[in-house]
């Protein structure tokens, strides 16, 4: 093909290249073509450059190459210089023009063209120069004069490639700027470019070697002066900015593909690139060109070693054996620190081949994955299958590991692994990951096993399985042995924390098959369901006993189990404790250890709780030696309200119920309102005997008398009032008597024949206010009548009128 030739040229000086026009142009090139390449062909001398230049200095300017693509598809691949003159403002450019689709000749990449013999720094005569063939390259680029120049910049390489691979990936990322101090490094830069590009990429990269004004240039790769160079703040982040002239730049690339680039540059081996297009891949992958340059001893990074190995092990034929071995050589190296991510794809790897590749082969890969796991402590890690060490090879790989490792798999096994707080399961996963490498090198484990259990279920119940569910699954799956001790060592464990065993079994499925019991297991399991049943908590208690398979007659401590799961923290109420203790024995319940939740229940019921004094009185019975003096105490004043209420009480019922309280404290309130109030409702009743009430208002006990003081005030009480006059001349009587028996009784009956004895008697009928006072008359004496009728007269006692009919009532 032949190329369309532009010359322009300066018509006179200026500092941005005004009064520039075509000097000569070839025919057929569209006007639009023109007045687009106008805007890309301007030259504008260095900053500071002398006003008259010599031919030496003129020669150190800047020289600009620029490949630039039009808005019709077509590129323009130009030289401008300078020329000198007047104002250092005169230059000359001269472009060829590449329609759409076209490339160079030979399909030579647009850099080659840099000091090409064919460029012209002067227009041709005629107007109309004929049409080029070619643009010979010079002999500028030569391999070695860029593998100096690419160890030269080792520290810039990688971001900048990985800038050029943002442009190309993201049309609209920040374009590059490469501060040099020469148009001929930032060439050089672009011809290390376009080698580690896919082809077409490499051939449809725009860019300048020189320019005063980069935030204003189209190209993507943009050469500036370190005199030129933008500021660190670009607005937008238009531009990405490299001053290969300053200092280096801190930190790591975040680019496998750019980093494995730039490690085949500093080993002056870009071959390679050409090597590694031979491979499938997408473009801009790091797993071809890391696969090269691995085989051909570059030492890489761990990002890169993961991506060879994912690469390889997703395409496991596209290497021949030779290559294969090279690979596994390369991942394999002793003395290089390896990341997670890095042995996860060379894990995967291992799997690719297995069976695909020689037994050496795969067995150097498993003997790596299994050293790291034994002595990095990646728990995620998977050990290899036992098949990577099959034949003559592998036998001789796991005798090695053996020696170097059984030591240490041991004991870490005997010890356990501490397990960061912030890892919840790792104690368990790495359990499992040292049981299953203890398993594939045939290492005998089994003296330690019964520790190495408790410790896992320990772990198990105390952080749950987390994410090693699955791991710990296949370990059951795998070794019997550890099956059974560990279900064994977690049923054993259970009763102490069946809430803990429960959601463990909710996260994992644990394999219940066989002919072990598990009682405990299998009640934990069984109690979610058994909860969405619906039903009172005894019947889930009722179902999970039964998922158990056992009664608590020969196996005591699924009581402890059911009563954990049931109520959890909570206490059963007192009805629900009877009938937990009537349901076995209280032998059962000792053994198992729930009589103190049976005791919390009689303690912790509401006064008005009428099975908490029976619960005392069987608990009293039942567990004569486990209850302590204080406890003792409470539960027998609890019995006494149980007596009291049934009349089996002995005499003296006031002065017992306050021994009895003096021996429980700190009482809880409910115990004590359970008792005072039985006692206050016995003596509320007309057949209570006299002398009990007596001895009870003289007691002068503040707290039993407020006891009565709120019996008296009970809904029972008052519709008694107002149906039976018989019981308000009782209560008038009581309440009008032993008016100096002490300041609590005192205060206490005045409050009563004001508040509650006084609205009831206004609500009754003149007939019923008559029979009262003829029960009062009957149960006291006209006196007694005298008494009531004063007190019932609107207006109420007066102090001495009350203080006198008090008198009056109790002379009679």
């Amino acid at each position: 093909m032949s190329l369309a030739q532009l010359h322009y040229t300066s018509a006179s000086a200026g500092d941005d290249g005004g009064g520039a026009r075509f000097t000569a142009v070839s025919a057929g090139l569209p006007t639009p073509v023109l007045a687009e390449a106008e805007q890309l062909l301007g030259y504008e001398p260095p900053a500071g450059a002398p006003y008259h230049p010599t031919a030496a200095e003129l020669r150190s300017f800047p020289e600009a190459l620029s490949f630039s693509a039009l808005s019709d598809g077509s590129h323009l691949l130009g030289r401008a210089v300078a020329l000198g003159g007047p104002g250092t403002g005169g230059f000359h450019a001269h472009a060829v023009h590449l329609p759409a689709g076209t490339r160079l000749p030979g399909d030579a990449l647009p850099i080659t063209a840099w000091r090409s013999p064919n460029w012209a720094s002067t227009a041709p005569n005629g107007g109309t120069p004929a049409r080029i063939a070619s643009l010979p390259a010079s002999a500028a680029f030569g391999p070695e004069a860029l593998n100096d120049f690419a160890v030269s910049r080792s520290p810039w390489l990688a971001a900048v490639f990985a800038d050029l691979r943002r442009v190309h990936e993201d049309p609209s990322a920040a374009r590059v700027v490469l501060v040099e101090r020469q148009s001929a490094d930032v060439a050089r830069w672009i011809a290390l470019a376009s080698a580690v590009l896919p082809p077409e990429h490499a051939q449809r990269l725009t860019f300048t070697t020189y320019t005063r004004r980069p935030a204003r240039s189209p190209h993507q790769v943009v050469g500036v002066l370190p005199q030129d160079a933008p500021e660190p703040g670009v607005p937008d982040g238009a531009l990405r900015v490299h001053s290969c002239s300053g200092a280096r730049p801190e930190g790591p690339v975040d680019d496998a593909w750019a980093e494995t680039c730039a490690r085949i540059w500093r080993n002056r081996s870009p071959e390679l690139f050409r090597a590694a297009a031979e491979l499938p891949g997408e473009p801009f992958a790091a797993g071809p060109l890391a696969v090269t340059a691995l085989c051909a001893g570059i030492a890489l990074g761990p990002t890169e070693r993961a991506a060879a190995a994912d690469w390889a092990a997703e395409r496991p034929y596209a290497l021949d054996e030779e290559r294969t071995r090279l690979l596994t050589d390369a991942l394999t190296a002793p003395g290089i620190d390896r990341t997670t991510a890095e042995l996860a794809c060379v894990s995967r790897l291992l799997t690719a081949l297995d069976g695909r590749s020689p037994a050496a082969t795969t067995a150097s890969l498993a003997a790596l994955l299994v050293t790291e796991a034994v002595r990095g402590g990646d728990v995620a890690l998977e050990p290899p299958a036992r098949s990577a060490f099959a034949g003559p090879a592998g036998e001789r790989a796991v005798a090695a590991l053996v020696t170097a490792l059984g030591d240490d798999l041991r004991g870490e096994l005997a010890t356990g692994a501490p397990a960061p707080a912030t890892a919840p399961g790792r104690a368990v996963a790495r359990a499992v990951q040292l049981l299953r490498i203890a398993r594939l090198l045939d290492v005998d484990c089994a003296d330690l096993l019964p520790d190495v259990v408790r410790r896992m279920a320990r772990s198990l119940l105390a952080e749950g399985a987390a994410d090693c569910g699955p791991v710990l699954l296949d370990l059951l799956d795998e070794q019997f042995d550890v099956r059974t001790a560990l279900l064994g060592e977690l049923d054993r464990v259970a009763p102490h924390d069946p809430n803990a065993t429960e959601r463990l079994l909710t996260g994992v499925r644990l394999p219940f098959t066989g002919t072990q019991a598990l009682p405990h297991l299998r009640m934990c399991a069984a109690a979610p369901d058994a909860r969405a049943r619906g039903g009172d908590r005894l019947e889930v208690v009722h179902m999970v006993l039964r998922a158990g398979g056992m009664s608590p007659f020969t196996e005591p401590l699924v009581l402890r189990t059911a009563v954990g799961l049931v109520w959890g923290e909570e206490t059963p109420t007192a009805g629900e404790a009877r009938q937990l203790l009537g349901g076995s024995t209280s032998d059962a319940h000792r053994t198992a250890g729930t009589w103190s939740a049976l005791v919390a229940a009689a303690l912790g019921a509401p006064a008005d709780d009428e099975a908490a004094p029976e619960l005392a009185h069987d608990l009293l019975r039942g567990f004569p030696g486990e209850i302590d003096a204080r406890v003792r105490g409470a539960l027998l004043l609890l019995e006494y309200a149980r007596d009291v209420r049934s009349g089996a009480a002995e005499p003296g019922w006031a002065e017992r119920a306050r021994k009895l309280c003096a021996g429980a404290e700190p009482v809880e309130p409910g115990v004590r309102d359970q008792a005072f109030g039985a006692l206050a409702g016995r003596l509320l009743a007309p057949d209570r005997p006299e002398a009990e009430l007596y001895a009870f208002v003289h007691s002068d006990d503040a707290d039993l008398i407020a006891a009565y003081g709120t019996a008296a005030r009970h809904d029972t009480v008052l519709a008694r009032l107002r149906s039976e006059p018989a019981y308000v001349a009782d209560c008038f009587t009581v309440w009008s008597s032993h008016p100096h028996a002490g300041r609590a009784w005192s205060e206490t009956r005045a409050a009563l024949l004001a508040d509650v004895l006084r609205p009831v008697v206004r609500g009754l009928s003149a007939g019923e206010v008559a029979t009262v006072e003829e029960a009062v008359e009957r149960t006291g004496s006209s006196r007694t009548v005298e008494a009531f009728r004063a007190w019932n007269r609107p207006g109420g006692f007066g102090r001495r009128l009350g203080s006198r009919l008090t008198a009056r009532v109790r002379r009679s």
